[in-house]
Parts: structure tokens; C-alpha cells; sequence
């Protein structure tokens, strides 16, 4: 009998020089669900789960997930781990901290299967693995930024269609000239009796505005995923803050604009153009708005879709536009040098003077803002 006294007092020494082993009360790692194939926006990169915070409050949640996943809760981004990641947080703080009861849990990563992630809440403290809150392989993100974003996003493109669509009421001649991609390519404004002939009017100044208001959607968004913190720090990044910014670019970009066709015109008139500068600027405007819409869309696809993704497509996106607007200054040569009796050399100073030098110290302006 002493023995088996003996044995159990030793044996029970022995557990407690040991890590604790947790008990396992609520597993969830296969749960968790994926887009179905059949939907529109269907994507492999996607995860999610309904997380209930309520059961078992004084237990343990044990979250663990590959490198390079970008986890949200419901429409926050809750971290991004670069590393593989073991997250060990107790469920009653951790409902605290995240407001809810129950939380949508999504992750993201290209390729992301349920094999790879744990989720389960134990009771009893373990050795935690991984990384902790302070590393810097875990960023812990605050704020709302996506779902701020989003929400900014959709009303700027409400404000945006809601202007054209009245514009087309006011000037449909107008709107009709200046939207049909089919305009870029017949240049009709590099005839004699070219149609716009005008740039100090309302309607032009209106169109200039809403091609303007368009870019610096693009712009603001690009700000808000490359300069987060100190955008931030500057102005704060609610729904009002990105509000903000967009107005302020839309009106400085129009300011930029109006300043570009100044100077345009007063190049024009030194290399004895005639009225040259307003085919040669609303045909490149045209091409903007061309290129600025599609931009758009863009965005707005991986907005809903694939925020993670969003840094990428921005610096695809703004190569692909510095690209075009490229390639539709070379366009606009060879169509001055087929309509105008000049010499090419000067056709060619003309276009570097007034596009090409600009041009290239405002993309270098922002590639080094972008940075």
C-alpha cells in the first residue's frame, strides 16, 4: 500500500515538471468552408468559418495558419502572419477585443486548403508555438481600413455615376463625342472642322472634372494600400478621411489639368500650331477616360474579391496605365504627321515638350510616392 502511495506521489512530481497537455473542448478546423465552385466570384485564396466566442469563455482559442495568410474578422483585417503562425489567446478576452460574440473568421492565401489551418479552443495553458504579437512576422491591424475603403469606394462610384448620368442629360453631344472608345481612333478633332474647339466652357470643364474625379478614386485607393500609416497619422483613414482626400485630389488633379492645357496651348503657339492644342489635348483625354474607367473596374472586382491581392493589381494596373498613355502619345505622332505638313523633328520637340518631359516627371513624382 505505501508502494502505491509512493508510486502516485512520484508519478504525479513527474506531470507537474512537464508542459500541461490541454484539453481539446470545441474543435472547429474542419469547418471551415469554401467559396462554392459555382459562384461568380468564385476563388481557391478563401477560407471562412462562424466562430462562436460565447461557449467556453475561460478556454483557450488555438489558431494556427500558414505563412503568408491574411486573416480577417468579418469585415476587419485582424492580421496578416508572414510566418507560420500559432495564435494562443483566451476566448473571453478575445471576444472583448474583437466587440462580438460571433465573429466570421476568414482567411486568405493563394491556394489555402483546410489542411493546413487548426482551429480549436482548449482549456489548460500550453507551450505556445509560433510567433506572439509582438513579432514582427504578426501585424496586428486596428483599424477597418477594407471595409472603410469599400465603403468609400462604392459611394465615390455612386457620386461618379450619378454626375454622369446627369451630365448626359445636360450635353448628350458632347458625352456621346467624348466617351465612344471608337473616337480614339478616327481623330476627328484633327480636322478642320473638328467639334471641340473650346475648353473654357462649362460642359468640357464638367467632363474634365469627371474624368479627373475618376483617376483620383484610383489614386486615394493606391494611398490607402501603400501609405496606410501615414495617411493614417495625417488624416485618418474612416470614411470621411478617404472622402477628404478624394475631393482635395479631384480638385487639384483639375487644377493640374487646366495648368497642362495652358501650357499646351502656349507650346502650340510658339511652333506656330494654329489651334492644334485641342485636338491634341482631348484626344489624349479621351484616352485617359478610356483607360481610367477600365482602372476602375479593376479595382472594384478585387475590392470585393481579393483584398489581399490589392498591392499587386495597383502597381499592374498603373504600369499597364503609364503604358498606354505612352503608346497613345506615339499614336498621336503618327497622326500629326500624316494631317499636318511639319517637319518631324519639330512634330517630335513639339510632343516631348509638351507630353513626354512632363509626362515623365510626374510618373517619376510617383513612383518615388509610392515607395
Amino acid at each position: 500500500m505505501r508502494f502505491c502511495v509512493r508510486f502516485v506521489i512520484v508519478y504525479l512530481m513527474f506531470l507537474s515538471t512537464i508542459p500541461t497537455m490541454a484539453q481539446v473542448v470545441e474543435d472547429w478546423s474542419d469547418r471551415w468552408q469554401q467559396p462554392n465552385s459555382k459562384d461568380f466570384f468564385y476563388s481557391n485564396d478563401r477560407i471562412s468559418v462562424e466562430l462562436d466566442l460565447n461557449t467556453f469563455p475561460l478556454s483557450y482559442l488555438q489558431l494556427k495558419v500558414p505563412a503568408e495568410t491574411v486573416v480577417f474578422s468579418g469585415e476587419k483585417l485582424w492580421f496578416h502572419a508572414k510566418a507560420d503562425t500559432v495564435l494562443f489567446r483566451k476566448v473571453q478576452e478575445l471576444s472583448q477585443e474583437l466587440e462580438s460574440g460571433e465573429i466570421l473568421l476568414t482567411l486568405f492565401k493563394e491556394g489555402i486548403s483546410r489542411d493546413e489551418v487548426i482551429l480549436k479552443k482548449v482549456l489548460g495553458k500550453i507551450q505556445e508555438e509560433g510567433v506572439r504579437d509582438s513579432d514582427e512576422s504578426l501585424f496586428l491591424v486596428r483599424d477597418v481600413l477594407p471595409q472603410n475603403l469599400r465603403d468609400f469606394f462604392v459611394v465615390a462610384i455612386l457620386v461618379i455615376l450619378l454626375i454622369l448620368a446627369l451630365y448626359k442629360l445636360a450635353h448628350p453631344y458632347l458625352f456621346e463625342v467624348m466617351a465612344k472608345p471608337q473616337n480614339i481612333l478616327n481623330a476627328e478633332d484633327f480636322s478642320e472642322t473638328g467639334s471641340l474647339q473650346k475648353f473654357f466652357s462649362l460642359d468640357v470643364l464638367l467632363f474634365v472634372l469627371l474624368v479627373n474625379m475618376i483617376l483620383a478614386l484610383a489614386f486615394t485607393v493606391g494611398l490607402a494600400i501603400f501609405h496606410e500609416e501615414e495617411l493614417s497619422a495625417l488624416i485618418g483613414l474612416d470614411f470621411s478621411g478617404l472622402m477628404l482626400l478624394w475631393g482635395i485630389g479631384s480638385l487639384g488633379l483639375l487644377l493640374l489639368t487646366v495648368f497642362k492645357f495652358i501650357g499646351i496651348r502656349v507650346i502650340a503657339y510658339l511652333f506656330d500650331l494654329a489651334k492644334l492644342e485641342f485636338a491634341h489635348f482631348f484626344y489624349l483625354l479621351r484616352l485617359i477616360a478610356l483607360g481610367g474607367g477600365v482602372l476602375i473596374l479593376v479595382l472594384a472586382f478585387y475590392l470585393v474579391n481579393d483584398f489581399q491581392g490589392m498591392r499587386r493589381v495597383l502597381e499592374v494596373s498603373f504600369l499597364s496605365l503609364f503604358w498606354v498613355y505612352l503608346f497613345g502619345v506615339a499614336a498621336l505622332m503618327l497622326i500629326m504627321m500624316n494631317r499636318l505638313s511639319f517637319k518631324k523633328y519639330h512634330l517630335f520637340t513639339y510632343l516631348c515638350i509638351a507630353e513626354l518631359v512632363p509626362f515623365l516627371i510626374l510618373s517619376k513624382w510617383i513612383m518615388e510616392l509610392g515607395q
